[in-house]
């Protein structure tokens, strides 16, 4: 290896880099990631072999003319081979204690890039490979390795040292830190978070979920808990000064659960080595906060984006879409392999993202990575889907404590005149939850009539389908009447936007059903605390059984968005009830009617199935990236302008797409998309009328024809009729 080491400082890599240069930087790296504590022994050896030979491919007479011309030069596939194919060709096979690790070192060199097919480059250049070794050395690419590289294709170790080379050379190329040490987040949820409640509390302490994530750090764990029992800080507790990742599935709560770490844990102190956001807007979203630079925010962003941060927070989609093994999907993969994931909230998933979740996990512990589930609710089935391939789990049950609901059930569909009467008699905060923005418009408009006559009583509508300026004005009211010591008369009329991992407290609830599991999340916002003790006289939650039947599911999967099965099944369980409901009793009931035989041959069950058995039949490959995000997401949604919001800001809308289409830098650009974006609603494809559906298919943030207010939000203006109308409302 000497002599090829003199040499290849006499080539380059980069136009301003040797292959040297660049080799050792890729070592440099491999070396960081063993001394964080990342790699075993052995692994660290074979990716140090990869990264050695990684680039020798690059001395070809072809790649040095195109890296060192002044002019951008293509790659010409008459007469050059790719070169991690020609890098191939300097692996000694008698430098490997096993056959095996040789296949899964040439592997991981073979496919470190895709700008060709590898196997298809290395079978069919033969003669301009044997011109390469003619001149450079190395040993001729047999058909015989070829095959068994192939086979390496669903090797694990095979997969880890391709993820870990792409993260070693994109860390290299990209000039960024590949790893940032975890070595605050103990020290700073003790002496920061903790002290500071010590303040009003000498005796506060850590509680018992939190205690049970702390002693079990290096186990996969499930842990089912009250809500308001601190799973956040729990699932903090258990990464420790480790690397890790914690996962929620809406948007609102991932910010808040950064500001919260931001702000009352590491107390902004080095947030750019520590914390990260990692979701569709996560550079907007640091452009609104005060404390970062602004010459600084794309570098933040990028370390994020690299999974280079200790602490990341973030939506399932950017991480978990390395289950549809796009090339190159095994960075992602070989990162969670050596990292810590919490995932908050997982009943909240539908059957398809709960697919490629479960499908994640299993490969991310077989690949040696740790994962905490932690819940309020846990049906028995989807703790049978994460068992079906994982073993090893502890479980912990949480749910004592103060009971904060006497919950009525009313076998009718939701009644605003009953909540108007309820308010009138009882004032406080009253929170209204509807299965559709359509609902939740009508009950809004009752209420809003009803009351209209006092301004000193705040009748509200909350859902997805308001403008994004709207919709943050909207979040930051809700989240501040939702404090607990917020008093006041106010009425919330929302949607299913507020069910999961959103911190408010109302006095009372008054809300449709969708499902069992769906029902205890939103009795979660109301009494969230236990602290009204004195209100559970009488019902401070009631329940109302009846649905429009077109919501619910049928066998062909054409119509509906509420299981139907489970539907029923969550119906049956509540009928008659009328009286306090104790923690445990929640946990009782869900566990005895959602059981895996329960719920077999539902909709729910059948998509659940029939999207893991896709997932696990995709052959390396098979998908792009970018076909692969958009599946992911699964959302056949568009981004609008409603007409009448494009003619009040006409002129400042024109001048935002004027900076959009200029010269103007990058982070400028950025800033007038984020203004440009606030005027947008996300709508379904049926909310829109067939000529706009067209153009929105084309073109992003068209204006659409429909009708707007800041008060009600989006209404179709032209109706499709059709059964998946409602679809697309679903749980928004």
């Amino acid at each position: 290896m000497g002599e090829s080491r003199m040499d290849l400082e006499n080539y380059f890599a980069k136009p301003d880099k040797t292959i040297r240069q660049h080799t050792d930087e890729l070592l440099k790296n491999a070396e960081m990631l063993m001394n964080l504590g990342y790699l075993t022994a052995g692994i660290y050896g074979l990716l140090q072999i990869c990264c050695e030979y990684h680039d020798y491919g690059k001395m070809n007479a072809e790649f040095q003319k195109r890296v060192s011309s002044a002019e951008k030069a293509r790659f010409n596939d008459t007469k050059e081979v790719a070169h991690n194919v020609l890098s191939l060709c300097f692996v000694d096979k008698g430098k490997f204690g096993t056959l095996e690790d040789y296949h899964r070192v040439c592997y991981a060199i073979l496919n470190h890039h895709h700008y060709v097919n590898n196997f298809q480059e290395a079978e069919s250049k033969e003669e301009l490979i044997a011109e390469f070794i003619a001149e450079y050395g190395g040993n001729p690419i047999g058909r015989r390795l070829l095959k068994k590289l192939g086979e390496q294709k669903t090797n694990f170790d095979a997969i880890l040292l391709k993820g870990l080379i792409h993260k070693c050379d994109y860390a290299a190329s990209g000039e960024y830190e590949i790893e940032y040490l975890n070595n605050f987040l103990l020290d700073s949820l003790n002496n920061n978070l903790l002290a500071e409640w010590r303040k009003s509390n000498p005796e506060a302490s850590w509680n018992e979920l939190q205690e049970f994530c702390m002693l079990r750090r290096d186990e996969n764990i499930i842990a089912v808990a009250n809500t308001g029992m601190g799973k956040t800080e729990a699932g903090l507790l258990w990464i420790g000064d480790n690397k890790g990742f914690f996962i929620l599935p809406l948007r609102t709560a991932i910010n808040a659960i950064y500001d919260r770490v931001v702000d009352k844990i590491i107390l902004g102190e080095q947030r750019d080595e520590r914390v990260s956001l990692l979701h569709s807007d996560t550079l907007s979203y640091y452009l609104s906060k005060e404390g970062i630079e602004e010459e600084g925010i794309l570098d933040y962003a990028k370390k994020g984006k690299h999974l280079s941060m200790p602490l990341t927070i973030s939506t399932l989609d950017q991480l978990f879409n390395f289950v549809y093994k796009y090339n190159g999907f095994e960075l992602k993969l070989a990162t969670l392999g050596y990292s810590k994931i919490v995932i908050d909230e997982i009943q909240a998933y539908s059957p398809d993202l709960l697919a490629y979740l479960i499908s994640g996990l299993e490969a991310i512990v077989k690949m040696g990575g740790k994962f905490a589930i932690l819940t309020a609710t846990l049906p028995p089935f989807i703790q049978d889907y994460l068992m079906e391939n994982i073993s090893d789990v502890d479980f912990g049950k949480f749910t004592k404590g103060a009971v904060r609901h006497h919950l009525k059930v009313i076998e009718a569909g939701i009644d605003p005149e009953f909540i108007a009467d309820h308010f009138e008699e009882k004032g406080g905060k009253h929170l209204v939850i509807c299965n559709t923005v359509k609902k939740s418009q009508e009950v809004y408009d009752y209420l809003a009539e009803e009351f209209e006559y006092d301004k000193r009583i705040i009748v509200e509508l909350f859902h997805s389908k308001f403008i994004k300026r709207d919709r943050g004005e909207k979040e930051k009211k809700i989240l501040m009447f939702g404090e607990t010591s917020m008093g006041g008369s106010v009425i919330y009329v929302t949607t299913s936007i507020v069910e999961a991992s959103l911190d408010i407290d109302f006095d009372y609830l008054f809300t449709e059903l969708n499902d069992l599991n769906g029902l205890f999340q939103r009795l979660g916002r109301v009494n969230r605390r236990g602290r009204k003790e004195w209100m559970l006289d009488e019902p401070n939650s009631y329940v109302f059984t009846e649905i429009e039947d077109k919501l619910l599911t049928n066998e062909a999967g054409t119509r509906g968005f509420i299981d139907r099965k489970i539907y029923e099944l969550s119906k049956k369980a509540l009928l008659g009830y009328d009286g306090l409901l104790a923690e445990d009793k929640k946990v009782e009931l869900i566990e005895s009617i959602l059981t895996s035989e329960d719920v077999k041959g539902s909709t729910f069950d059948r998509e659940y199935r029939k999207y893991k058995k896709y997932i696990e039949g995709l052959y390396v490959g098979e998908m792009e990236l970018g076909k692969v995000q958009k599946m992911f997401r699964n959302i056949l949604s568009y981004s609008v302008i409603p007409a009448s919001v494009y003619e009040e800001y006409e002129e400042e809308i024109e001048a935002l797409k004027e900076v959009e289409d200029s010269d103007a830098g990058y982070l400028e650009k950025v800033k007038a998309r984020e203004e440009l974006s606030g005027f947008t609603v996300s709508v379904g494809m049926y909310d829109l009328s067939k000529r706009d559906r067209q153009k929105a298919m084309r073109e992003e943030g068209i204006v659409a024809k429909c009708k707007y207010s800041a008060e009600r939000g989006f209404e179709r203006d032209v109706v499709e009729e059709t059964e998946q109308d409602d679809v697309f409302d679903m749980f928004y």
